[in-house]
């Protein structure tokens, strides 16, 4: 279907007389090709330049549950497609998402679907440096534009199927999952069948991948191709093309042209073997961290502890490994691989019963939680960090709300609502998470302390708000957490079978809670010495 057609065809829809044969057509063209629904929201967007009173159908429109048929709406408006698309565009373009429903003629609004960026992720980091003040780590999606790693390695796995490993100082930008420029750096790729075509920019000229495996050294002077095996194709503007199978190499001089090259297969590691040193690192890291998890299950101040690699992944208790051994019982969660990818050492929350239920005697001057988790999506108002049973005076209540904002809590009063007053004060972070880091590993903590009456919530080490709690009637003097539930919410005493949905759509691998406020130092070497 061209243009010329497609557009017909839309005009019919909006006027109201488009056959039913053309309306099937028109459907499943606007679900296999963008160029079709971009054409159609923009014939939508033109009708809000007519200023038309559109309210009183905008509530028709919300009683029907957003389902707006347009030959009511042509019948209203004297049967002007624009006036209609003018009265459905605020109900159609409320969200990105859409559909063309089984009722003849009708459009449903979607709520949107989340969006992210990127064309790669990180798959692993060794003592890798970053200049402009981008960090980057295992999971995260690799911003767009230019980057400049000053030292260090890191393995790319891009969206196509391509496997690149960096070594720094490096300038490269990935321009697509099929396409990057190296400007500066040692580069090596792994190209799988499906991949075939992948190119790289460099020096001046472009490599273009006939699924292969190959590494490419670029200075500001020239580039030195290596084919460790298949085959590839170096594009020069000043030379014809020339191709270099398995074992060969060409250097390349930036203004003077190609020349063949000694091939060295010492100097190149199969990106494979480079994969599994990157994972030897990780594990590395690993035994520095259960060094740790020993000391901090022996500290004073823990009042639970739960690294959640315990043996026995079939059990449902989850052993406390601090002083005070408060085991927790395991509700519906299921055993999941670790931010280290062990399998079994971490605990997914992703189906609505999930939980972690436990109990912690006594009142405390003051608290810290600290957990390592990942989200896969953030899918209800409230999600879980941790919550007691109810919401008592000196219960504290931690968790995410739907927009990524941390939340933390702790009642200081009874209160009643309908008056307007108030019974805790709310401590909301920033936006800490959206949608382009799901599944990425990430470290939190929140901190109340009685001594200055601040709140202080962190991600990664690093503190994203302090709340100062000014008003003297919401300051609990005391913490107490009683029963209580990670990952989230219960109320054992009710004997109504519904319930709200507050279960975290994720994996947590570690779980701490302390009886003091601990330091922003503090907070950041349990980040250092336990990131993977």
């Amino acid at each position: 279907m061209n243009s010329e057609e497609y557009n017909q065809l839309i005009d019919e829809l909006l006027d109201g007389v488009i056959a039913d044969v053309d309306f099937v057509r028109l459907e499943a063209e606007m679900h296999l090709n963008p160029a079709v629904r971009e054409a159609y929201y923009h014939r939508l967007e033109l009708a809000t330049l007519l200023e038309i009173d559109a309210e009183t159908y905008q509530q028709v429109a919300e009683k029907e549950h957003k389902i707006v048929d347009f030959r009511v709406l042509l019948t209203a408006t004297g049967t002007n497609w624009r006036a209609a698309a003018a009265i459905a565009i605020g109900v159609i373009l409320g969200g990105v998402g859409w559909f063309l429903g089984p009722s003849k003629h009708q459009i449903v609004a979607d709520e949107g679907e989340s969006l992210a960026r990127g064309f790669a992720v990180v798959g692993e980091t060794v003592d890798a440096i970053w200049n402009d003040g981008i960090q980057l780590k295992r999971g995260d999606l690799v911003p767009a534009g230019e980057l400049n790693l000053a030292a260090g390695t890191v393995l790319l796995d891009l969206f196509s199927g391509v496997t690149i490993v960096i070594e720094g100082e490096a300038e490269f930008e990935v321009i697509s999952s099929m396409e990057m420029s190296v400007d500066l750096g040692k580069v090596q790729a792994r190209v799988p069948e499906p991949a075939e075509g992948f190119k790289i920019r460099a020096a001046g000229g472009e490599l273009v991948d006939l699924g292969t495996e190959f590494a490419i050294d670029v200075t500001r002077e020239h580039a030195e191709i290596s084919v460790i095996n298949g085959e590839v194709e170096w594009y020069s503007p000043i030379e014809p093309m020339v191709t270099l199978v398995g074992g060969e190499s060409v250097r390349h001089t930036i203004g003077q042209g190609s020349a063949r090259s000694a091939f060295n297969p010492k100097l190149l590691t199969l990106v494979g073997d480079r994969v599994q040193e990157l994972s030897n690192q990780r594990t590395n890291n690993e035994d520095r961290w259960l060094a740790h998890a020993e000391e901090l299950a022996r500290d004073s101040r823990v009042l639970a502890y739960f690294p959640m690699n315990q043996p026995g992944h079939w059990q449902r208790i989850l052993r406390d490994k601090s002083l005070g051994a408060h085991d927790g019982a395991i509700v519906a969660a299921q055993r999941t691989p670790s931010r280290w990818g062990n399998d079994f050492n971490a605990l997914d929350f992703g189906s609505t019963g999930s939980r972690v239920r436990l109990n912690i005697p006594g009142e405390h001057d003051a608290i810290t939680f600290y957990c390592w988790l990942r989200i896969n999506s953030l899918d209800r108002w409230y999600n879980s960090l941790f919550l007691t049973d109810g919401h008592e005076i000196h219960d504290p209540h931690w968790q995410i709300m739907e927009d990524g904002r941390l939340f933390f809590s702790v009642k200081a009063q009874e209160a009643e609502r309908k008056q307007g007053k108030k019974d805790k004060h709310i401590a909301f972070s920033p936006v800490i998470w959206t949608p382009e880091m799901a599944g990425q590993w990430m470290q939190l903590a929140a901190v109340y302390n009685t001594d200055d009456w601040t709140i202080t919530h962190y991600v990664n080490g690093e503190p994203v708000s302090i709340d100062r709690i000014e008003d003297e009637s919401l300051r609990s003097p005391v913490v107490s957490i009683g029963a209580g539930s990670i990952g989230n919410w219960s109320d054992p005493s009710r004997d109504d079978p519904e319930f709200a949905v507050r279960n975290l759509n994720g994996s947590i691998d570690e779980f701490a809670i302390f009886s003091e406020a601990l330091t922003a130092w503090e907070i950041k070497e349990l980040y250092e010495t336990g990131r993977p």
